[in-house]
């Protein structure tokens, strides 16, 4: 019978594309190869490297540089400008400047000093790992199936035995100057070797051809696949499963009910975004018996451990009795227990010259029978959080069944987690932006104003869910704004906002995708024209059913959600300078947009107590890009004024105050005021954006 190898990673290197590459290109090609499969290494983790003779910028001479990824990159996605490059020569001098483990941390600062041709990408804390490997290429990456041997108590063992002499195996260091002088000293004393094993670490391998250790790199991995396949084959994975799995539908919903709430018991300090996996490997570990204690071991490679905290909050919910209620009451506890937790073993652990204790709430949630839900201070890092558990799920999965799983010891994770190092990276990073960790709904999401709402929100660091009633429109601009902003930050809804069912069912989605809600703008609308006794009854109840039931609805909804999580929140209603001005045969639309702009002052009295800000946008005549301009609408204003369609826009111009026309981005800046912390107390107020109608003033 012929062996199973699809669980093999495939060799993609392809000698025509790599011809006449120099050894930088090939190295890119290599790198950008590795890192994009994540049974290789995660994202962010692992570094690659090459070792190139190149002419000096200033004598011309060929000179030995070191080409290594740079600080905070990522192999699968890197370009040529993502490399460090570093004179060798000056690279080992610093071994002259060393003064012992206990001083290693000073080694970074004297990286910059070996920098190649000004290269300003900043020199990670790796760098000394690859410098001292005497071999061309190197590569270290952070596949599963090898940290499974690495995080195995026995791991020095079973790395002899499925490897031989080939890989060697090195105990736990953290990473680190000290930790490249021991890679030199094992190659020095193993010259045969072409890699090691670092205990609760990773893999490096060697050699001196790029494409020969691209393949190294695969056969080394492949070969722990083959081993863990051999040795788990009819083992049940985590001792077994006790709990059941719900339908997707049932997860869905139980997700939708706790994270909101989840939500809003660690956002005091800062927003945070949720992300919800309930992919197979997540459910069969959420399901396991050995699921409890293997969780509170924490993880053990430091990238996995960076990225989701000492351990996860294991949420006490029975899937064989799913009491969504009684688990939201215990939450609380739950969540304070942790932070409790967490405090502690800060306390246990901290150095005269810590950094103050960070953010104590978990990063990851499990939830039994459920999935994972992970939160963190944006959408990417809230889901590669959750990629980095998966891997260690993948971790304790074949450890556990070939040997006994250890995690990070408690010092060692609280020394990685609280490195000053790590600290001047953090105090480095750029400000947050203004809606940074904000989640906002934008009905009508799809039309022009919509549209530019949600881009301005988007530029501003906040999660968007477009709810609109056409598809297509909605399919087209999700593109365009995930296009430019990523597709973490868009989400996209089909919602008639006259439906209650699917108003309440795009706030379950949304809290499934993001976690909560945070900015709601009520923008969607038709516009119609007839005079009084032309205007039916059909055409009255639709424009209320749409511009006044519709904006109650999504409000309803929108304020359930915002009171669960009690962390305040803004909703905006785009309504229309029709709503303060009459307007001649529009008796319809007017009505019913003076009923929305009353709604909100009634919900900004309601809200005020929750910190839930209520205030309304009144655009005049926007026409570019808005689609109730468009068909009968357009026809029957134009015949009002008794213009055609081209001069409509120079008539509304013209008879403004001050002569301008106005866009959909000038409603959107009305809209991103009203959900910023720059309108932070205001309520109940109304902005003109109509470039000024006396008939529209408010007082």
């Amino acid at each position: 019978m012929l062996k199973d190898i699809s669980s093999r990673i495939a060799d993609k290197w392809d000698d025509g594309t790599a011809s006449g590459m120099s050894e930088p290109e090939k190295l890119l090609y290599r790198s950008n190869l590795l890192g994009s499969d994540m049974r290789v290494t995660n994202y962010g983790g692992g570094n690659t490297s090459a070792k190139v003779m190149m002419p000096d910028p200033l004598t011309g001479e060929e000179v030995e540089v070191l080409w290594v990824k740079g600080s905070g990159g990522d192999i699968g996605s890197i370009k040529m400008d993502g490399f460090s490059t570093l004179y060798m020569d000056k690279l080992q001098a610093l071994k002259d400047k060393y003064r012992g483990v206990e001083f290693e941390d000073e080694m970074v600062g004297y990286l910059p000093h070996c920098t190649f041709n000004l290269n300003p990408r900043a020199a990670s804390i790796d760098t000394p790992l690859h410098a001292y490997v005497p071999k061309k290429h190197v590569d270290h990456v952070h596949p599963d199936s090898v940290i499974a041997i690495a995080a195995s108590v026995n791991s020095k063992e079973l790395t002899q035995e499925i490897y031989g002499d080939e890989i060697g195996w090195l105990p736990w260091k953290k990473p680190g100057y000290e930790l490249g002088l021991w890679l030199e000293d094992f190659c020095k004393k193993n010259p045969d070797a072409k890699g090691v094993v670092l205990e609760s670490h990773g893999l490096f391998t060697w050699a001196d051809d790029a494409k020969e250790c691209y393949e190294l790199t695969l056969r080394i991995i492949n070969r722990a696949i083959e081993w863990f396949e051999e040795k788990t084959e009819g083992v049940a994975a985590f001792g077994g499963e006790v709990h059941p799995t719900l339908p997707e539908a049932e997860r869905r919903k139980v997700a939708a009910a706790l994270m909101p709430a989840i939500r809003g018991m660690i956002s005091e300090g800062s927003h945070k975004v949720g992300h919800f996996d309930d992919q197979d490997a997540v459910l069969q570990f959420v399901g396991a018996k050995d699921m409890p204690g293997l969780a509170a071991l924490g993880t053990s490679c430091p990238d996995h451990f960076l990225r989701t905290k000492i351990r996860p909050l294991v949420v006490d919910f029975d899937p064989s009795n799913p009491d969504i209620e009684g688990t939201l009451d215990k939450l609380k506890g739950m969540v304070e227990d942790y932070r409790a937790d967490y405090a502690a073993y800060y306390d246990r652990c901290k150095h005269d010259d810590s950094p103050a204790m960070r953010d104590p709430n978990a990063v990851v949630y499990l939830v039994p029978g459920v999935g994972m839900i992970t939160f963190a201070k944006d959408k990417a890092t809230a889901r590669i959080s959750g990629e980095f558990y998966v891997n260690a799920i993948n971790v304790m999965r074949n450890s556990d069944a070939v040997s006994t799983y250890q995690g990070l010891p408690e010092q060692e994770a609280f020394d990685i987690e609280y490195w000053l190092l790590e600290e001047a990276k953090l105090q480095r990073m750029p400000k947050p932006k203004s809606l940074a960790g904000r989640i906002a709904i934008v009905t009508g999401g799809a039309g022009g104003i919509g549209a530019a709402t949600a881009e301005k929100y988007l530029s501003e660091g906040a999660c968007v869910v477009l709810a609109d009633i056409d598809a297509d429109a909605l399919a087209a601009t999700k593109d365009n704004l995930a296009g430019r902003y990523s597709k973490d930050v868009v989400r996209t809804v089909e919602m008639n906002v006259t439906s209650e069912e699917a108003v309440i069912a795009a706030y379950a989605e949304m809290a499934v995708e993001f976690g909560g809600v945070d900015i709601v703008v009520s923008n969607a609308g038709i516009a119609s024209s007839a005079k009084v006794e032309d205007t039916t009854l059909d055409l009255w109840n639709k424009n209320m059913s749409i511009l006044s039931t519709g904006y109650f609805l999504v409000s309803r909804e929108a304020f359930k959600l915002l009171k669960m999580q009690g962390i305040g929140g803004s909703m905006v209603f785009v309504a229309s300078k029709n709503g303060l001005a009459a307007s001649p045969g529009a008796s319809a639309y007017c009505t019913a947009k003076a009923s929305e702009i009353h709604l909100a002052r009634c919900l900004a009295l309601e809200g005020a107590p929750e910190g839930i800000r209520v205030n309304v946008v009144n655009p005049d005549a926007v026409l570019r890009g808005s689609k109730i301009w468009s068909g009968e609408w357009l026809d029957q204003r134009a015949s009002t004024y008794g213009t055609d369609k081209e001069g409509l826009e120079e008539m509304y111009r013209e008879r403004s105050l001050l002569k301008r026309s106005v866009l959909p981005e000038d409603i959107a800046a009305g809209c991103y005021f009203f959900a910023s912390e720059q309108s932070a107390k205001s309520t109940g107020n109304i902005l003109n954006v109509d470039a000024g109608n006396v008939q529209a003033f408010t007082r």
